[in-house]
């Protein structure tokens, strides 16, 4: 008896993965489902779109050369990789 019960919630698991299964056969309720995991994820979490995603970069690009330590700090940072690139290849 004790082994009967303990089998019960992996007969769960299996039919709810099942009806899942074939719930998800069909394209238009794949879309159906997507459609709604993108609106609870926006409910969530607002600020997030996947297509409109904005990086919080204040100095990107060039540096600028009157700035030294930026300057300095990009400039050993791409050393860095070239040495590094260098000791793995000897």
């Amino acid at each position: 008896m004790k082994q009967t019960a303990s089998m019960k919630p992996w007969i769960l698991v299996g039919l709810g993965t099942s009806a899942a299964a074939v719930w998800l056969s069909a394209k238009p309720n794949r879309i159906r489902t997507k459609l709604a995991f993108n609106s609870i994820k926006r409910k969530i979490r607002p600020d997030y779109s996947s297509k409109t995603k904005v990086l919080p970069v204040d100095k990107g690009g060039h540096p600028d050369p009157s700035d030294y330590e930026d300057s300095k700090m990009v400039s050993e940072g791409s050393a860095y990789g070239v040495q590094y690139f260098n000791e793995k290849k000897q």
